[in-house]
This record gives structure tokens, sequence and C-alpha cells, in this order.
């Protein structure tokens, strides 16, 4: 499910929801995208020793564990129902996890928004794999829960989403109580203010079903 989502906001109206510091050259580089896909880089809002920033990580989680990037299996989603259990999310789900800003996501011919338009939080874990010769390279996921009465005859899963306001909250690192406090946010999100439309651009890859 959401093996592609959009960003087509211009900069001006992205960058009030950014908090920390950018990536160098991001402002001069942003383009918006009509589709961000798998392996691609995404904009990721993190909290990383306590500050909050702004980062590009690769769709496609890489746990740290891994030996070789080249051959590991990367996971785009993580199911909310098991992501506390999981080796490969389990670490990241106490201590990395991250919001992805879009303004659509995709499902089986279908793009599902808001419908004032405005952007949104995918909900997001993030990993940094570093090599043996001290390279890093940073990884993310997308969390799915059940679906709502919108996206359920569409499919069988679809991407939590963050609302506006739980933020800081989210991006915490903690343990115990305070991931069950989050966990609320995990179940299916109220459909009412969304819309579903039909395929509004020709597909160039095929959907990819990776949901673990």
């Amino acid at each position: 499910m959401c093996g592609r989502y959009s960003l087509c906001a211009d900069f001006d109206r992205l960058q009030p929801r950014l908090q920390g510091p950018l990536p160098p050259g991001l402002a001069a580089h942003y383009a918006p995208r009509a589709q961000v896909l798998p392996g691609e880089p995404l904009l990721i809002q993190r909290q990383e020793n306590g500050q909050l920033q702004v980062g590009l990580a690769l769709w496609g989680l890489l746990p740290d564990w891994v030996k070789d990037p080249a051959t590991a299996h990367r996971c785009l989603h993580a199911r909310a129902e098991t992501v506390a259990f999981k080796p490969s999310f389990r670490a990241a789900w106490r201590h990395r996890r991250c919001l992805i800003p879009a303004d659509a996501f995709w499902e089986q011919g279908q793009w599902l928004r808001r419908r004032d338009g405005d952007l949104f939080w995918l909900a997001g874990l993030w990993e940094r794999w570093i090599g043996p010769d001290g390279s890093e390279l940073d990884s993310c996921c997308v969390l799915t829960t059940a679906p709502n009465a919108l996206v359920a005859p569409i499919h069988r899963r679809m991407p939590v989403v963050i609302p506006n306001g739980l933020e800081q909250a989210w991006l915490e690192p903690t343990d115990g109580h305070g991931l069950r406090a989050l966990e609320p946010l995990l179940l299916p999100w109220d459909g009412g203010d969304w819309q579903a439309d039909g395929a509004a651009m020709a597909l160039d890859q095929p959907q990819l079903e990776l949901d673990l």
C-alpha cells in the first residue's frame, strides 16, 4: 500500500511546517514532486540529539545491523500492529520516529487527499546505517494501519497520519508508558475530511506491495 505519494506544495507553503535546521541547499533546490517513489530521497522531520531538524532519507528502511546495504531487503512499510516487536523496527519505534510531509497518497488507482487540499504528515521511522569506512546512509519507511471507511473499498491497509499539533509528541524519543500513549495515533483515522480521486496521471512504475 501507499507505494507512492505526492508533495506538490511550493517551498513557501511547506517551510512554515518544518522545524529546525534544513539540509544544505534545500531552499535553493527544492522542487514540488507529483510522485515520490520507493528508493527516492524523502524529506523528513525528525528529532535527533534532542534537537528538531529536517533531513533527507531514502524510502526503504535499512536497519543499522545490516552488513551489506547493496543486497539487503529494504522495507517500504512497517505495520503499526507489530512495529514494537519486529527486530527491523523496534529500535526506531522507540527512538527514531519521523514525519513525512505529503499532500496525497496513492492507492490502487486513486489519489487520497484532504478535501481542503492541506498538507498532512505521514508517520514514519528512520534509521542511520554507518559503513566500515564511516560512510552514512539515512533511510526511512512509512507506518501503516487498518483502513478506514474511505480506504477500505480501495485497499486493505493505509498509512498512519499524525494530526497537526501532535508533531512534538510523535517525534520525542520515549519508552514504556510514553510509547503506549502514542498507540491511539496508530489507529485508523477519520476519513470524513478526505476524498479519493481517480488516476490523475499515468504511472510509470508498477505499484509495490511491501507491507510487513
